[in-house]
Formats: C-alpha cells, sequence, structure tokens
C-alpha cells in the first residue's frame, strides 16, 4: 500500500465535472494498493497517516499532526503509485491489486480513516477519471509504503 500525502489548504475531486468531494486545511491522500497488501497494512497506514506531524505549531515547527489541528481528509485512489518505470518509457502497473482486491481495501481505508479522524473523509471514486485540484500548503509532500515499515 501506497501513499502521497500532500498537506494542503484547500483540495477536490470532480468527475464528468461534477464536484464530488472537497476539503479545506488537511490533506490529500493519494493511494495505491497491490495485491499482497491486506487489512494489516491498511490499519498501519491509517495509524501512520492520522498521526503524521506536518502541520505547523505556534513557533513554525512542523509538529501537528491533522488530528491536533481538527483537518480534513481527502482519499483519491490511484492504482499508477505502483508503476513500474525500469524498463522502456512505458509504465507497467502489473504490481496494482486487480479490483477485487483493491476495492475493499480503499473502502476500508476511507472507513478507518473516518473513524480515527472522527468524521467522514472526502473522497473519489474508485476507477473514475477524475480532475484533482489542490493548494500544496509549504510545498510539503510525503510517500510512505506500508511494505517499508522500518
Amino acid at each position: 500500500m501506497r501513499v502521497v500525502i500532500q498537506r494542503v489548504t484547500h483540495a477536490s475531486v470532480t468527475i464528468d465535472g461534477n464536484l464530488k468531494s472537497s476539503i479545506g486545511n488537511g490533506l490529500l491522500i493519494l493511494v495505491g494498493f497491490e495485491a499482497l497488501d491486506n487489512a494489516e497494512d491498511v490499519n498501519w497506514m491509517t495509524r501512520k497517516v492520522l498521526g503524521l506531524r506536518i502541520f505547523n505549531d505556534e513557533a513554525g515547527v512542523m509538529n501537528r499532526s491533522v488530528l491536533d489541528i481538527g483537518g480534513d481528509i481527502l482519499i483519491v485512489s490511484q492504482f499508477t503509485l505502483h508503476a513500474l518505470t525500469a524498463k522502456g518509457n512505458r509504465p507497467s502497473y502489473i504490481r496494482a491489486a486487480g479490483h477485487d482486491i483493491a476495492v475493499p481495501l480503499y473502502e476500508m481505508f476511507l472507513k478507518t480513516v473516518s473513524a480515527g479522524l472522527g468524521h467522514e473523509v472526502g473522497s473519489g471514486t474508485f476507477g473514475a477519471d477524475m480532475k484533482v485540484d489542490l493548494l500544496n500548503d509549504g510545498p510539503v509532500t510525503i510517500c510512505i509504503d506500508s511494505k517499508n515499515k522500518e
């Protein structure tokens, strides 16, 4: 399970010209799953995301989490996070999980993050052609892979 986390002042996702979700200050999380991912990966990533201290405190030091600031979260599925690019110029997505694995894990991630956050997260629609708009604050962008826990 891979995520790209961006600290944002606002973010939104639009599908077919219709606004699906939008958030204010908080995190935009792009998430991709591979075939070997499971509930343990989702639970670990949920704890990591909610506890990640990337918001400034009074001294201007990144020392606060999204929970500490009462921020929002928007989660968007993105299978291309598992692109293999070592050979040639056309990425391979063979490591990305199929719908039968990825959809239940994506839905679980939405539920566990919402529960931990204390309110619903915004989301895209799995497999849809989405337009994501954001204002990256910092910029702060962090990549995390559940297979690299150490």
